[in-house]
């Protein structure tokens, strides 16, 4: 039986002079963290059967530049508040073993900055390093940026050249520290401490780099932490000055309510909205002239009270061991694709984001150890947006209509962004149904721009919004074609199926 009709269509109204800013590619950033399987059997492991000279795994590297990334932060997370960057430098079968305190496993070090920097290389992505703040501080940064970046002639930057690179890293992207908010936080701060160590790390980085170096300062890690807010105006209070971002970090899941859980793209809309009122009271105080923008370099859906891979406890430190490993079902994928509409819609505040993590840990990609990798169903919204997301963001006037989640009130039934490429003349548009209960008439009124035709119409569901892909089947459901989707004078007409994303591409 299909699905009831809401009676209300969603009615959206598209102007080419009514732009919000660029499509950053920088939006499409995803993270790389020493947790669980994410290194080791996940982008890295010799002797896989496509696996490279170098240990990579090929279908891997594959899937990666598939899904459209621009930039990978590493090597966290919680792990970085207890790193040693000289560790994972040089021969590999010189490297310590060390105990890693944040996800209770042991760290071989076979994979560190070096390699990192080589795998993106084969990725084609950008490095988004992130320095110890945790049990380190102003000096280590400044070594790590050293060995990065300086051509030559130093104690460290000869040193990088000895191990194999002769030539800098030339790494602009860095962030200072990870969550230092949060009390499960190795080194965890008060926010008047981490602020003065965050503008002391700045101010000294900036003498060594200069201003090429787009520097992240830690934000909060949700928006429900008690010091949201607070954290921001005492952090930038100190760093404003030095720094180009402040992180936000956001987790959603379904705990039981598919209403609530679909409502996730409108909490992340208020979350950012609360985060640049935040900074902007700061620029406002400091009467400054610089803007400082969103990193939003953790996101995604997790579903942390199933705790179906725990961590690790008591005497036992396993090597890469398994964790947090979600299997995402059609509504996460929707829910993901929803979040990436929210943060395009903000891209004159978001700067920078990354889904957390790539591979196997939260990850829109898993791999068997020595047997094949495969796509989750997150993965798809994702590598559609980034493919055709392109041009300026506009600013879209949107009639919804709303639907019950109950811990959230009324929430509107459409979530939608679109984008238009002047140059080329195409535009698109990418909206979601978060209502479960019925499917959604969408009418979108395109008629400013002339001449332009519907090329494509795909949509991501299922009547049961439940499946998720495993090994064994990972193709049952694929982004389709929409059926019945028509534009005519001007005006786009389809039905939106319950739980549902959709791309459409105009030219």
């Amino acid at each position: 039986m299909a699905p009831p009709l809401n009676p209300a269509p969603a009615r959206v109204t598209a102007h080419p002079a009514f732009a919000v800013g660029p499509v950053r590619r920088e939006t499409f950033g995803t993270f790389v963290e020493h947790l669980g399987r994410c290194v080791y059997t996940g982008i890295y492991e010799p002797g896989h059967p496509t696996a490279d000279d170098d240990g990579w795994r090929g279908d891997v590297l594959g899937l990666t530049r598939e899904l459209g990334v621009s930039t990978v932060r590493y090597p966290g997370g919680n792990f970085v508040s207890g790193y040693r960057w000289e560790d994972g430098i040089g021969p590999k079968d010189e490297r310590p073993v060390r105990l890693d305190l944040a996800w209770h496993s042991t760290e071989t070090n076979q994979v560190g900055l070096d390699d990192f920097v080589q795998w993106c290389r084969k990725a084609g992505v950008e490095p988004m390093i992130a320095v110890n703040l945790g049990t380190r501080g102003v000096q280590e940064a400044l070594d790590v940026l050293e060995y990065c970046n300086h051509p030559g002639g130093t104690a460290l930057s000869d040193l990088r050249r000895r191990n194999g690179a002769e030539e800098p890293h030339g790494i602009t992207f860095w962030c200072l520290g990870n969550e230092m908010d949060g009390p499960w936080q190795i080194g965890h701060k008060t926010p008047a401490e981490y602020g003065r160590l965050a503008a002391e790390t700045a101010r000294a980085m900036r003498m060594a780099g200069g201003d090429a170096l787009r520097l992240v300062a830690c934000g909060s890690s949700g928006p429900t932490m008690d010091t949201f807010g607070e954290w921001e105006r005492a952090v930038l209070m100190e760093a404003y000055e030095f720094v180009d971002y402040i992180s936000a970090h956001q987790y959603v899941e379904n705990r039981g309510s598919l209403a609530d859980h679909l409502a996730a793209g409108h909490l992340m809309d208020r979350f950012i909205r609360e985060i640049v009122a935040h900074v902007d009271h700061v620029r406002s105080v400091r009467r400054s002239a610089r803007e400082v923008h969103i990193s939003f370099d953790e996101w995604n859906v997790w579903h942390m009270s199933s705790r179906r891979t725990p961590v690790p406890s008591g005497d036992d430190w396993p090597e890469a061991p398994e964790l947090t490993e979600d299997l995402y079902t059609v509504a996460d994928a929707v829910v993901v694709g929803d979040l990436l509409i929210t943060l395009l819609r903000h891209t004159d505040r978001v700067h920078a984001a990354s889904l957390a993590q790539l591979v196997n840990v939260i990850a829109p990609i898993m791999t068997a150890p020595g047997g094949p990798a495969w796509k989750q169903t997150i993965f798809h919204p994702f590598a559609l947006t980034s493919a055709h997301a392109r041009g300026e963001v506009l600013q879209l006037a949107v009639d919804s209509p709303s639907y019950a989640s109950p811990q959230h009130g009324r929430v509107p039934a459409l979530s939608a962004v679109a984008t238009h490429d002047a140059d080329s003349g195409s535009m698109t548009v990418f909206a979601v149904n978060r209502d479960s209960s019925c499917s959604l008439p969408l009418e979108a009124d395109l008629s400013a721009f002339a001449g332009i035709g519907l090329v494509e119409a795909l949509v991501f569901a299922n009547e049961d919004p439940l499946w998720n892909a495993t090994e064994e089947d990972s193709t049952s459901v694929l982004p389709r074609v929409l059926d019945g989707a028509a534009l005519e004078g001007g005006r786009l007409a389809a039905v939106l199926p319950p739980v549902s994303w959709a791309m459409f591409r105009l030219g």
